[in-house]
């Protein structure tokens, strides 16, 4: 049985100076949660309160994922921000509406949506 390595690539584009989209792809597990927590982490440290989500190349996510997410949507309101979510596949929305988490998070159909009401939230 051989390990594989980690798959998620995290890209980050600034949109002004309180936001930021990170751009996700792979895999978001518990192999892979820390990156993407220490990016939300980075950003919000950086003065970036709202944070969008781009899902769209998101091909799996864990109960690790959905634990970033959570933690990162509280940290994100708390300083006056939010986390949304943009275009998630099918089998990641499919997580997100099993666990409920599209009630505290809302998906958004694409990043413009999710920049439309990060600006609409400011």
């Amino acid at each position: 049985m051989s390990e594989r390595e980690p798959n998620l690539n995290v890209d980050v584009t600034i949109r002004d100076t309180g936001t930021a989209v990170l751009s996700l792809g792979g895999e978001l597990d518990m192999e892979t949660a820390q990156l993407l927590d220490d990016h939300l982490a980075d950003q919000l440290r950086q003065g970036r309160a709202s944070l969008v989500l781009d899902l769209s190349a998101l091909g799996f996510m864990d109960s690790s994922g959905l634990n970033v997410l959570i933690r990162g949507v509280h940290k994100a309101r708390a300083l006056g921000g939010d986390l949304y979510l943009a275009a998630p596949t099918s089998p990641v929305r499919r997580i997100l509406d099993i666990t409920g988490v599209t009630t505290t998070i809302p998906p958004h159909a694409g990043v413009a949506e999710a920049l439309a009401a990060a600006g609409g939230a400011r």
